[in-house]
């Protein structure tokens, strides 16, 4: 098991004390260990473990958010953990604490959008430079007022992560059906979102009704409400695709063929940063194989027969 502790969580840390990077040092080797220490955070698929400040020295209490996945554990933030003192102080601090510990989500979120940010912005900056019909395929992003109807129209909120890409691109038309994600895959648009999620709430209404005539282990879950579908199969095709489950704040597949979810979990910053490290480093890439017919970005992975003669893997 892997800890990973970005440049810019060092740099914030050191601004809370000399010696904050040691405790944090500590904390990574205690993560290998109990890769579970830490408990659900308000953000999906974050846990946070609190740094006791009595037992390193310049280094105050600490709430400090990460991700686990398969191999690796990546600290997301660092911050100031919540105050508490006497019971005296019980009704103050549990308003402190409430403060802080909205402080320390929107940290987080702040956090969170970055990465969202920077990785979609390495994609689109390749796509630029190589494949500008593909970047021409890409919608503008939504305003927050049109993020907040599609929330109430789902009926779940949004996650930090996902209306941070929405905010950048909100869907892709694709070229020739096929959109630039890893699978020739496309980001759904915003009204195809909700449309398909309703869909799939009715159609997990029918089944709960078969449910109740079925065994335990033969109760059949097409959808839940905490699914949020983001990116599909093709600009029109809903066979397959992945969804972000808003609980855990990982990507899921759905498919009408019974596909496999995948080996690994990833959250929405890691697969948009593995599909930017695909474009920049082809060479080392293991998932899929980017490559261009013309003007446009197509993965190998499903490469049409018909365009074969004209696909040009990358290399480098």
């Amino acid at each position: 098991m892997n800890v990973e502790i970005p440049p810019h969580v060092r740099d914030t840390a050191l601004q809370f004390g000399a010696g904050v990077p040691y405790a944090l040092k500590v904390l990574a080797g205690q993560l290998v260990e109990s890769p579970d220490l830490g408990s659900p955070s308000r953000l999906p698929g974050i846990l946070t473990v609190l740094i006791d400040g009595d037992l390193f020295e310049d280094c105050p209490a600490l709430a400090v958010g990460y991700i686990r996945e398969s191999d690796r554990i990546e600290i997301r933030y660092v911050n100031l953990a919540p105050h508490t003192g006497s019971a005296a102080d019980d009704a103050q601090d549990e308003d402190r604490s409430q403060d802080q510990g909205d402080l320390a989500a929107a940290g987080a979120e702040e956090v969170t959008g970055r990465q969202i940010a920077d990785a979609w912005q390495r994609i689109t900056r390749w796509l630029r430079q190589h494949a500008p019909d593909s970047r021409a395929a890409l919608r503008p992003g939504a305003s927050p007022s049109l993020l907040t109807g599609l929330e109430q129209e789902l009926g779940v909120r949004i996650p930090a992560d996902l209306r941070a890409l929405w905010s950048l691109v909100a869907g892709d038309d694709g070229v020739d059906g096929a959109g630039c994600l890893p699978g020739n895959q496309a980001l759904m648009a915003l009204d195809d979102v909700a449309a398909f999620h309703r869909q799939q709430m009715d159609a997990q209404v029918h089944e709960d009704t078969l449910n109740v005539r079925r065994h335990e282990y033969d109760r059949i879950t097409v959808w839940t409400g905490a699914w949020i579908p983001v990116i599909s199969c093709g600009v029109a095709d809903r066979t397959s695709g992945l969804y972000l489950d808003t609980v855990s704040g990982y990507l899921g597949r759905w498919s009408r063929y019974n596909e496999g979810p995948g080996e690994e979990l990833d959250t929405l910053a890691t697969y948009l940063e593995e599909a930017a490290d695909m474009l920049e480093a082809p060479a080392l890439a293991t998932r899929d194989k980017p490559g261009l017919v013309g003007g446009a970005l197509v993965w190998g992975s499903r490469l049409d027969p018909a365009q074969e003669e004209r696909w040009q893997p990358l290399a480098g």
